[in-house]
């Protein structure tokens, strides 16, 4: 057997992205078990940050497919928001959980579904049209609130509250196997099912997608409605886990969501990607800020630290892809 046809050899040939990054991911543990052994190699650091990266994953999940697409959504956020006040208010109103329910992922469901309709039959550019809408979204949010919160203490001691954000075995966060479970279910969808290799061959090549009959416009708009619903269950979990909303809500997810996504090996340009990837990313992000402040650096050092990891991903994945072609 040749060299180049081992088993061992051709799998790190095929998964290069996956690879590179859980070995990042390992190294950086390493260096936060190492420079900060007192709090990582505590369980309850591990158990804080499954309850806290959860909400940035599930919306990772659902950006992974519109960037495989070559797309983008910058809106996810704001959806976040207007989903989480039109449940929190509908709660605080009615004191229906499932009725809550259906307003608040039916609102995720249709304002991705207008971003997918306004990029696939309009032809607005994904960037230019989401940018837009995240204001929009955002700014109709702070009318309607008119900078008030609202408060769901109600919520506490409920079952739905335990079912979204209880303990699993009194340790393991509920929002974090909602997550997991999530991953594993569209993870398979993105590499096993049929419309996860529409996904993929629309991102790489959308004239010969639609020439083997493939609709690549119904294509986009599952995937901008997939974000769109994915926002409204983060939403919906992390206002469960505060018990309250506030303006602001989904406002700081933008970052470390799109980050987890590049820095686990999706393509910008689109027709590559990695659910695995992604998982990894968010391990990444969701664990920064805390290692930072654990090795002894200031917050400050946060942004800094986070864009730089991004630009080398990117920049390191572009050279391997130039190396492959």
């Amino acid at each position: 057997m040749m060299a180049s046809d081992h088993p061992i050899r051709r799998f790190l040939s095929r998964n290069r992205a996956p690879v590179l990054v859980t070995c990042l991911w390992a190294a950086l543990y390493l260096v936060y078990i190492i420079g900060a052994p007192q709090v990582f190699l505590s369980p309850g650091i591990y158990a804080a940050l499954m309850g806290t990266l959860a909400f940035s994953g599930i919306l990772a999940i659902g950006a992974t497919y519109v960037v495989t697409l070559g797309e983008i959504d910058l809106s996810f956020p704001s959806i976040m928001g207007l989903s989480a006040w039109v449940f929190a208010h509908s709660y605080a109103t009615l004191g229906s959980f499932p009725l809550s329910l259906v307003f608040c992922l039916g609102v995720g469901f249709t304002l991705g579904l207008l971003n997918g309709l306004a990029i696939t039959k309009v032809g607005v550019p994904s960037i230019v049209l989401t940018i837009g809408t995240m204001f929009l979204w955002r700014g109709l949010v702070h009318v309607l609130v008119q900078g008030q919160s609202i408060v769901l203490s109600q919520l506490d001691g409920t079952v739905w509250n335990a079912l979204l954000v209880g303990r699993v075995a009194g340790y393991v966060p509920a929002q974090f196997i909602w997550f997991l479970a999530l991953a594993v279910a569209l993870g398979l969808v993105y590499r096993y099912h049929r419309f996860g290799s529409h996904v993929l061959f629309t991102g790489d090549d959308a004239t010969s997608a639609r020439m083997v009959g493939i609709d690549t416009d119904l294509v986009k708009i599952k995937c901008f409605v997939l974000i769109g619903v994915l926002a409204a269950v983060a939403g919906l979990l992390s206002l469960a886990f505060n018990q309250s909303f506030f303006p602001s809500h989904g406002d700081s997810m933008l970052l470390p969501t799109l980050a987890a996504v590049f820095i686990g090996g999706t393509s910008v340009f689109g027709g590559k990607g990695t659910m695995w990837g992604t998982f990894m990313g968010v391990l990444i992000m969701g664990s920064l800020e805390t290692g930072i402040v654990a090795l002894g650096l200031t917050g400050f050092w946060y942004q800094f630290i986070a864009g730089l990891t991004i630009v080398a991903s990117v920049i390191l994945y572009a050279l391997l892809l130039r190396k492959v072609n």
